[in-house]
């Protein structure tokens, strides 16, 4: 399971930490119970809300296990110390579509914390990644499959 470190942000982090409390407490919890009520329904050989529940569980300790290998290689970015000159993990990067002249906002994160609907894309994703080491009016031409991205980088935020 283990790989290599993961750098998230702050809130990045919390979230994680949320949802591993959530699966270990709450979750469990309501695993447990739906075990216990298939269980009392008599013979669990032939039960399929006991073998639900018992998939159900199966399923969140993975999620459980997944969850607390990525947090032990967590690393916290650190807002102060990351320079605003280039576009690096972190950053929160204004452009401007070339071709459509739109405006466009991306905030770069890890893997984990990616979510294209908040605008905050992955820095292994096509975009993520042709972004990154750019600065500001620096021209980036992005290979997608729908054709070329031609952004320029107009504001570097963190």
């Amino acid at each position: 399971m283990s790989g290599g470190e993961i750098y998230l942000t702050q809130k990045g982090f919390e979230k994680l930490m949320q949802e591993l409390d959530y699966l270990k407490t709450t979750r469990r919890q309501e695993i447990s119970r739906a075990i216990a009520t298939a269980r009392a329904h008599g013979d669990i050989s032939e039960n399929a809300e006991y073998d639900a529940a018992k998939d159900a569980q199966g399923l969140n300790e993975k999620k459980v296990a997944e969850l607390e290998d990525k947090m032990s290689r967590a690393r916290i970015l650190d807002d102060q110390s990351i320079t605003k000159d280039e576009v690096l993990i972190g950053a929160i990067v204004d452009l401007e579509d070339l071709d459509s002249e739109e405006k466009l906002q991306y905030t770069l994160v890890s893997e984990l914390e990616a979510d294209y609907a908040a605008s905050k894309i992955s820095v292994t994703s096509p975009v993520g990644k042709a972004l990154i080491g750019h600065k500001v009016n620096e021209i980036v031409e992005i290979k997608v499959p729908a054709g070329v991205l031609r952004y320029k980088v107009i504001k570097i935020d963190r």
